[in-house]
């Protein structure tokens, strides 16, 4: 099995962020932002860059799906935040996959404004529900968790509880690519997902949890590949590639 993570597209609060301190940043962040005009023409050219069969490993490889175009990505899952289905919503049109929500691949915190340091202004929200997701998004398979209130409710999640949900995911991933092994099947599964809870899930997919002294940064719609080989053995090809990026459009 094939796995792609893709940072998804610059966001609002990415934007934000750029120009003030955390305590001024966390105060003014949106709880659930939406992509920035530079994010919308990221999340077009990742989206083109996917589905173009000129990628590097096409002509060396066999692909999961050799009637696929591009990267031959058979699976695309993003997360039920706002900028991960703007992001993914591209990508599928040009791929020829809808989207499914993965509830469990959203970003560390959940969906929340104010300081989780100090307690001040914080604030939770429940996020996007099954009409609103339907109605922006109609080609997006929405899980039963996503309900008429939403899907977050919980307060603020911790960086421990951020680990335990990437190791289960890890564990999930991993138990898929046994299974596909064992049939004798192929799959190239793409998450659209964010920043921190991609760094968290290549630690967890390493062993390397918690480990908090170093951080694999992804730039806006950078992509890692990580092969699951028979053998249980995980082969990382890339992390953090963003050719298909002009040096202008290179956001974090």
């Amino acid at each position: 099995m094939k796995l792609f993570l893709i940072r998804h597209a610059e966001s609002a609060n990415n934007r934000l962020a750029l120009d003030l301190g955390y305590d001024e940043y966390m105060a003014q962040r949106y709880i659930d932002p939406p992509l920035t005009e530079l994010g919308r023409r990221q999340a077009q050219m990742v989206a083109q860059h996917l589905a173009d069969n000129q990628h590097p490993e096409r002509p060396s490889e066999q692909s999961a799906a050799p009637e696929r175009s591009g990267y031959g990505i058979t699976h695309l899952y993003c997360s039920a935040m706002l900028r991960s289905l703007e992001t993914a919503a591209p990508i599928g049109q040009a791929l020829g996959l809808r989207p499914a929500i993965w509830i469990d691949i959203h970003e560390h915190g959940g969906m929340f404004r104010g300081n989780p340091r100090t307690g001040e202004g914080l604030e939770v929200a429940p996020g996007l529900n099954r009409r609103q997701i339907q109605e922006q998004f109609p080609d997006v398979l929405i899980p039963d968790e996503v309900t008429d209130e939403g899907w977050w409710f919980q307060g603020y999640e911790d960086m421990p509880a951020c680990y335990g949900r990437a190791t289960r995911v890890a564990r999930d991933l991993r138990r898929r690519a046994q299974e596909l092994s064992n049939n004798e099947v192929e799959e190239s599964v793409a998450l659209v997902s964010h920043g921190t809870f991609i760094d968290s899930l290549i630690k967890a997919l390493f062993n390397q949890i918690p480990a908090r002294e170093f951080y694999y940064q992804h730039y806006n719609t950078a992509i890692t590949r990580i092969d699951f080989m028979p053998d249980g053995v995980l082969l990382i090809r890339y992390i953090n590639r963003i050719q298909h990026l002009p040096p202008d459009m290179v956001s974090r």
